[in-house]
């Protein structure tokens, strides 16, 4: 049998050709195969109903990914097999107990900064492969690699601005940091200045021989890259934080691709692409529900923490309210034929989900309609309000996206928004000097009766503007935490 001889500093190591080859096309096969099952699972994830079974070929997708690598980088291994393997296995329980452990504990109001930290993950993971593929292969004389450094300049570009960029989102969604923009003067221009900065080290990396000359300007290039992740969040404020989820989601997808680049792993590249134009989409829809451009978003100044008024609305009342009692809404929903529900973060955060469903549930049950209204960018982060109900058990028929039931108020007998400010805020289509205006709402004004479960009248919406349609005259306020709320409410039912 004709063998292979493969060189390397611990010794010669003889590979069977035929073995080598099958090995190569198990490899590419596997990586086909698990290409294809990330395609559907994307594909799933664009419906509710499909949304598990897209889930489902995703992880079979990546353990299969996860297999061929593992069999690959074994068999590639110029160290005794059985120690890469330990290496490979202890790395891979180390993760998964803390990823099993975070799932476990993590809340689901938590989900938004959970997913912002896992973002930086990936840019670290970027930022790390870079360095070690420019150790292994430094500049060369005559530009032999050229390429290769430009890929590792852009994957340390990447990763540096999706790792800063996402620790500084975790930090503002879970109220570690405020959510107000930070304004400098000339931050657009600062922008500016350190992406021509990177581009600028990058080339100068390229031309670089040898790892002396080259770590200057990649150090650099990592400092400047991590100032700017941190500085275009930073200026970004709480309003557009859905928007910033979703970005760095597609940031975190380049990066990974980059990787993929500098590793030459086809696989990697491919997913890297698949979700970082996913996320760059999700992006322009998420800009589309809040009447945002997308470089308006990025360049920040929307929106402040909760707590904090802005221009074209404030905390302060703007006339008198009406105050319902739960009983009273019961005896409301049980004389409507048809309901819709618009949930918000304020549902979140009370985790009101569940009573919630229950409720939904027994309206249903004496024959009403019941429907669920959800708006683009309820929540903290794309989905948030869909995956909240998911998890109550909502039936997938009974949720609607904002577009299907907009036109549909009108007929609607009562409309409980529970724990939503922002995107049932008739100020976005009245007030042309309202922080908001122009961002497409639900009108849950057009309804019979509209009912806002709201904790208490003194706090505006996540992007400080208050909400005139507390003070609408078929509005009645229902005020407490929404769980006990909601709970009171299928009691007295």
């Amino acid at each position: 049998m004709e063998n292979i001889m493969l060189i390397s500093e611990s010794g010669i190591t003889f590979f069977n050709i035929a073995m080598w080859d099958a090995l190569v096309r198990f490899q590419s096969l596997a990586y086909i195969l698990a290409a294809l099952l990330f395609i559907l699972a994307l594909a799933g994830l664009s419906k509710q109903k499909t949304a598990q079974r897209g889930n489902t070929l995703g992880i079979i997708g990546m353990v299969l990914a996860l297999v061929a690598t593992i069999v690959v980088a074994v068999a590639q291994s110029e160290e005794v097999a059985i120690s890469t393997i330990v290496i490979i296995l202890v790395a891979i329980a180390i993760g998964a107990c803390i990823g099993v452990w975070k799932a476990l504990h993590v809340k689901m109001t938590g989900m938004p900064e959970l997913v912002a930290m896992l973002h930086s993950f990936v840019g670290a993971a970027a930022v790390l492969v870079g360095f070690n593929s420019f150790f292994m292969e430094p500049g060369a004389a005559g530009y032999e690699n050229a390429f290769h450094m430009g890929e590792v300049g852009l994957a340390v570009f990447i990763g540096a601005v999706t790792l800063t960029g996402s620790i500084v989102a975790y930090l503002k969604l879970s109220a570690k940091m405020s959510g107000r923009p930070l304004t400098l003067p000339g931050r657009n221009f600062i922008n500016l200045a350190m992406v021509v900065a990177s581009i600028v080290l990058i080339v100068w990396f390229i031309n670089t021989r040898g790892v002396e000359d080259g770590m200057l300007p990649l150090c650099l290039l990592t400092v400047v890259s991590l100032v700017l992740g941190a500085h275009l969040v930073l200026a970004i404020g709480g309003g557009d934080m859905p928007v910033v989820v979703s970005m760095l989601n597609s940031y975190s997808g380049w990066a990974a691709a980059m990787a993929g680049f500098t590793l030459g792993n086809d696989l990697l590249i491919i997913t890297g692409a698949l979700v970082g134009s996913s996320g760059a989409y999700l992006s322009y829809i998420m800009c589309q529900g809040m009447n945002r451009s997308f470089a308006s978003v990025i360049l920040g100044g929307f929106g402040g923490d909760s707590s904090a008024p802005a221009s074209g609305g404030s905390n302060q009342q703007m006339g008198d309210y009406t105050e319902i009692t739960p009983e009273e809404v019961a005896e409301q929903l049980k004389n409507a034929k048809k309901v819709v529900v618009a949930p918000g973060y304020g549902m979140a955060v009370a985790q009101a989900q569940y009573p919630v469903a229950d409720l939904t549930r027994k309206l249903i049950d004496r024959g009403i309609d019941v429907k669920f209204a959800i708006h683009p960018v309820a929540g903290r982060m794309p989905g948030h309000m869909n995956v909240l109900l998911a998890e109550a058990k909502v039936p997938y028929d009974n949720v609607f996206e904002m577009d299907e039931v907009n036109d549909d108020f009108a007929d609607v007998d009562v409309a409980l928004v529970v724990g939503a400010n922002d995107t049932v805020n008739p100020a976005a289509e009245t007030e042309p000097d309202s922080p908001i205006a122009g961002m497409p709402v639900m009108h849950v004004w057009e309804a019979g009766t509209v009912v806002v479960s709201k904790r208490s009248m003194g706090n505006a919406g996540y992007a400080g503007v208050q909400n005139p349609l507390f003070f609408n005259e078929n509005t009645e306020m229902l005020l407490g935490d929404a769980k006990d709320s909601v709970e009171a409410i299928i009691a007295a039912l």
